[in-house]
């Protein structure tokens, strides 16, 4: 049986990294458009735990995950995270 990778975002959360579609930097107007739909249409998490968001991760169910982890550590953990999977 093959288990899901979990994906460190920050604070104790975790997504699943094969859901994960995108991560990106939530500062341009496209993403904090694409964060007040989500948020409208109920499919915003929020787990940054309080802080300011730093990235925001799409899954494949267009659910939009916020995190207070900056973009590029999320894609190296994501990254480290792959290299394992095809070690296996």
């Amino acid at each position: 049986m093959k288990h899901q990778q979990l994906l460190n975002i920050g604070f104790g959360n975790f997504v699943v990294s094969s859901r994960v579609v995108a991560i990106v930097n939530p500062s341009s107007s496209p993403m904090r458009r694409l964060r007040e739909d989500s948020r409208k249409d109920g499919r915003l998490i929020d787990a940054t735990q309080g802080r300011k968001t730093r990235s925001i991760i799409v899954t494949d169910s267009n659910h939009c995950v916020l995190s207070s982890i900056q973009a590029e550590t999320i894609a190296q953990r994501f990254g480290s995270n792959n290299e394992d999977e095809q070690d296996d």
